[in-house]
């Protein structure tokens, strides 16, 4: 640890040198500095990008400036602009497993051709503004660093998740609330994305996308080379690692030592965007599409063989049945059983979770004793439902083709994969190396333990979820000062603009704000159960779980038949109203039905709903709301139908730390 600090502030020490030299070439060269400007389609953004003193950009919002991103640097090269070209780009296209059906955005491109064999490319949308490196040489790079500062205007409100190991902010599993603070009281803390400022009544939230080869950004606020507390955000990065190690916990793989650069590759090739999306409202941000439309198009080619879907789960309930004539446990009896339930309610997986295989001897390969695979996996597929193995990152890198050959040739679906926590380079490659096979084998992704994402999901549809998220899994060990209700309302307007959440919703034991209590095996959520159920909505989440026992589920059939019908691919997807941190209501249409659900921190509400999305005539309204002593007993919930027409308003009531869903067809 020592020699990755000194690492660190050697590198530090150089750069400024490096600067101080750049800063002397400009007053010699004053007069060869340019200035370039690029707006939005609708006007409302611009960016005006020049070298006066080393490479910076400003960004202005209707006519008021917003920030100023300053000492753009990549790798120690010179900044020097010497020519631009500005052009027009577009996305458009279906999108599969995505928040909708199609695809269609238009932005303004400046490219700038850096001195050396750099360059660098600024984007305008009406969704916001985004810039990559790119290097046209044919041998090896070696990236030392990459330098940015976000200077705001004034002391400007924040969302920020701050890493949760202190000792190496970049080994972490990307799970944290978000904390709002003014900008100049921010931690001295390392800072995950992605992150959300406001300037006056604008957010700005940064994001990246098309993060291949190379290592995921980190934000720190101040300066970057000073204690100085000043309204800023500077950039990170991990570096390259050296050398690995191995926790004796699940076989995880480490990292022990790094180089002294952050980043190597060979020939020509392009960085990640860093992205700043913009928003004038609350409801613009879940469905920003600046991350998915950046990233790299399919690599896979056909993907009808990718099937989304909801999965019954043993992990989070901790196999906790009642009323079966077996023991359960991680044993082929236990997954039978759970086979029979999703089957029963329409679900279309079960995941065997940590425990099939021997994880503390990485024994990937081989099923423990108590778990016939075969068996279940036949049994399975006669149920019409498919099996999806949990397993290490490292682990089932180290056993990519075998593993992937001899469980799809088995009849395994897919693979859950859990515990990167890490997003240096090479574990982004690690990432796209896995996705790349698994695609060859026809087998569906789910990333846990794993960074926000940066549009892989474009590029290899068959990852279709990832965590990165405060997910429910915290309930089992949470703080009773935890606020969940306050989180779930929150990090959909974030966190959910990178793209989809594997928060793992359906729990059935449900605690109000007064009585909610910590239990590892048989865990309680914050919030009501219909709280739970506006999830499947609210949520991006082509790839979901019923988190709870299936027994639990049974004693509430009208309940289970209603979430597990719940669409996990949509053609459109609106936030109809909403405010940061303390609600949500979110709008989505499958064909001609459309499901509206709505979700409020512990304050109580009203909601009442225009319908005026929806097209003439009159629907049936299956209402799932809180019962009327939601706010005492938070299981309590009632599920009714009505007639209701497109012009009319629907009145909802949420408890306490509530929600509810609305299904409305012809």
């Amino acid at each position: 640890m020592h020699r990755f600090k000194t690492i660190l502030t050697l590198l530090a020490m150089r750069r400024l040198s490096v600067c101080i030299v750049m800063l002397l070439a400009f007053c010699a060269s004053a007069s060869l500095a340019r200035d370039y400007s690029l707006r939005s389609p609708n006007g409302k953004i611009e960016v005006s990008v020049n070298d006066n003193n080393g490479l910076s950009f400003w960004i202005t919002f209707n006519g008021k400036p917003l920030l100023e991103a300053t000492g753009l640097e990549l790798n120690e090269q010179s900044t020097d602009i010497l020519s631009g070209q500005t052009t027009t780009v577009r996305h458009e296209g279906d999108v599969p497993f995505y928040r909708q059906g199609r695809l269609s955005l238009t932005g303004n491109q400046l490219d700038l051709k850096l001195r050396g064999s750099f360059g660098m490319q600024v984007r305008a949308y009406n969704e916001g503004v985004a810039y990559r490196f790119y290097t046209t040489n044919k041998g090896e790079t070696v990236i030392g660093g990459e330098l940015a500062s976000f200077q705001f205007i004034g002391d400007p409100k924040a969302w920020l998740s701050y890493s949760t190991n202190n000792e190496n902010p970049f080994a972490m599993g990307f799970q944290n609330v978000y904390e709002e603070t003014q900008l100049s009281a921010a931690k001295d803390k390392h800072i995950f994305l992605p992150a959300t400022v406001q300037v006056g009544e604008t957010k700005i939230t940064f994001l990246e996308s098309d993060v291949r080869n190379y290592p995921g950004m980190f934000l720190k606020a101040g300066e970057p080379m000073s204690s100085k507390k000043k309204s800023m955000l500077s950039a990170r990065f991990a570096h390259y690692p050296k050398k690995m190690d191995l926790h004796k916990w699940h076989g995880m793989s480490y990292v022990s030592d790094t180089e002294h650069y952050i980043a190597k590759s060979k020939g020509a090739r392009t960085y990640p965007w860093r992205i700043m999306a913009i928003t004038e409202s609350d409801t613009e941000m879940p469905t920003n599409n600046l991350v998915y439309a950046l990233a790299t198009p399919n690599k896979i080619g056909d993907t009808s063989w990718i099937k989304p879907g909801k999965a019954a789960w043993e992990w989070w309930n901790d196999h906790n049945l009642k009323g079966v004539p077996f023991k359960a446990g991680i044993n082929t009896d236990t997954y039978l059983y759970y086979i029979d339930f999703a089957a029963r309610y329409g679900l279309q997986y079960v995941v065997l979770d940590e425990g099939w295989y021997d994880s503390n001897k990485a024994e990937l390969m081989n099923p423990v004793a108590d778990v016939d695979l075969q068996r279940i996996v036949s049994y399975g597929k006669e149920k019409g439902i498919g099996i999806v193995l949990w397993t290490v990152f490292n682990v089932l890198d180290q056993h990519l083709d075998e593993a992937c050959r001899k469980y799809s040739s088995m009849g395994v679906k897919g693979f859950k994969v859990d515990f990167l926590e890490r997003n240096d380079q090479t574990a982004v490659e690690m990432a796209e190396r896995i996705a790349a096979a698994c695609a060859r084998y026809h087998l569906v992704v789910d990333y846990h333990g794993f960074y926000a994402p940066t549009g892989l999901n474009r590029t290899y549809p068959n990852v279709l979820n990832f965590e990165g998220v405060f997910g429910m899994e915290e309930c089992r060990w949470a703080k009773r000062e935890t606020d969940m209700p306050r989180y779930n309302v929150t990090f959909p307007f974030i966190r959910m603009m990178a793209g989809q959440v594997d928060f793992t919703p359906g729990a059935m034991r449900n605690g109000t704000k007064n009585n909610w209590v910590a239990c590892y095996e048989n865990p309680v959520s914050m919030g009501t159960r219909c709280h739970q159920a506006a999830c499947y909505v609210v949520h991006d989440s082509p790839f979901t779980m019923l988190c709870d026992a299936p027994s639990a589920y049974d004693v509430a059939p009208d309940y289970t038949r209603f979430i597990a019908a719940i669409p996990v691919t949509w053609d459109e997807t609106r936030v109809v109203q909403g405010e940061l941190g303390h609600y949500i209501v979110t709008a989505r249409r499958k064909g001609d039905t459309w499901y509206v659900a709505g979700q409020t921190n512990w304050d109580a509400r009203q909601v009442e709903l225009a319908l005026d999305f929806l097209g003439s005539g009159t629907y049936t309204a299956s209402i799932l709301r809180d019962g009327i002593n939601a706010n005492h007993n938070a299981e309590d919930y009632e599920l009714n139908t009505q007639s209701i027409g497109s012009s009319e308003k629907l009145t909802v009531q949420l408890a306490s730390g509530g929600g509810f869903v609305v299904k409305l067809s012809k």
